[in-house]
């Protein structure tokens, strides 16, 4: 059978694109997924107990673009959720990422009050800092402030996360948790919040559910591709690995996860506490706060971050340093010689998406 698309990967970016494929322009399309499930690393699934559980970590949608939001209402309703983080610190659990109910929390109230009236002053109130720009204040009571959030919140969970110090990481990756010059205590404030009421499965379902869309599951594109007939091709796969690695491998970081069950209805206060100064493990998650499911049961997940080395181990997180990017930008080139092949997604162009954001760019393609 001849395709006018072969889509490489099942993730989230190769199933909005087949499905725009597929509805917008009535084409026909093949989906490749080397995995056993659709849905890439937002897959979920009911565990042993009956536990809905996202299997590669939590998944929390948000956006403040409507296209997106209206574009994937289409396929579910939303369980409306707030994400809520708390980090072990002190002995005490406080909000995370660092605002001023934090400050108040772990230093004294006049301490607090006087740190809380710079931090205003100097930065506005409602606006977000990386805390590595703090550092680098010259009030020294901000400068002492930069310090203790560096050494309590973000240097060893950076540590454990990346494996190397916040210095020798990217901005764009620092800047991902800054401080909150607030007292909101949601994660994000995206006015856009959720997660799909019947999992992310059941979304990805509907949105392949078309005529036109044909899947194969469990395969290796480039073992049978030569024998396909198809006019276009959308990889969303590890770009050195479409290459064969000519110009080197490109590094990710991995993670182990740790699913344990309990006969509970609620483990912990919130779906996210985050352990940056104890424990090998970054964080537990427990699903029902997200989910919303009402179960007997409870499953949580504690979170090991590892580098990614063998075959098994999942790339997540691309490492965006100099001469990794110097490697990126060489694959890039080639990408760009390719003639009707489509390179788009976290793996393929070797950056980190949230999930709106890689909806967001599928769609500006079909508006362009």
């Amino acid at each position: 059978m001849k395709y006018d698309y072969v889509v490489v990967g099942a993730g989230i970016a190769g199933i909005t694109f087949a499905e725009n494929i597929a509805r917008r322009l009535n084409k026909k399309v093949l989906i490749i997924e080397k995995r056993n499930h659709i849905g890439g690393n937002c897959y979920d699934e009911y565990n042993e107990n009956g536990v809905l559980i996202h299997k590669y970590g939590p998944h929390i949608f948000h956006t403040n673009n409507k296209k997106v939001w209206d574009y994937l209402s289409q396929f579910t309703e939303w369980n409306i959720y707030y994400h809520r983080v708390l980090g072990s610190i002190d002995g005490k659990f406080v909000p995370i990422p660092f605002n001023l109910n934090t400050l108040h929390e772990l230093l004294p109230e006049s301490s607090a009050n006087k740190l809380e009236n710079h931090l205003i002053r100097e930065f506005g109130y409602g606006s977000k800092v990386p805390v590595l720009e703090l550092k680098h204040s010259t009030n020294k009571d901000l400068k002492f402030l930069a310090d203790f959030i560096y050494e309590k919140v973000f240097l060893n969970y950076t540590t454990k996360q990346w494996g190397m110090r916040p210095e020798e990481l990217d901005p764009e990756v620092t800047g991902r948790v800054p401080v909150y010059i607030s007292c909101d205590n949601r994660y994000f404030q995206d006015r856009y919040q959720g997660i799909p009421k019947y999992g992310y499965t059941k979304m990805f379902e509907k949105m392949l559910d078309n005529k036109n869309i044909h899947l194969m599951l469990n395969t290796d594109y480039k073992e049978i591709i030569d024998e396909i007939k198809y006019d276009k091709m959308i990889y969303t796969g590890p770009i050195d690995y479409f290459f064969d690695y000519k110009h080197g491998k490109l590094p990710y970081r991995s993670l182990y996860f740790k699913f344990e069950t309990y006969q509970l209805d609620q483990y912990q206060p919130v779906g996210t506490i985050n352990y940056p100064n104890e424990y090998d493990f970054t964080r537990i998650t427990e699903y029902k706060h997200m989910t919303g499911q009402n179960h007997e049961f409870t499953t949580i997940v504690k979170e090991y971050p590892k580098d990614c080395k063998s075959e098994n181990d999942i790339p997540y997180y691309p490492i965006p340093q100099k001469e990794n990017m110097e490697i990126c930008n060489k694959y890039k080139n080639e990408a760009e010689k390719q003639k009707n092949i489509l390179f788009v997604g976290r793996l393929a162009e070797y950056r980190y998406y949230n999930m709106d954001a890689v909806v967001e760019r599928v769609l500006s393609f079909f508006e362009r």
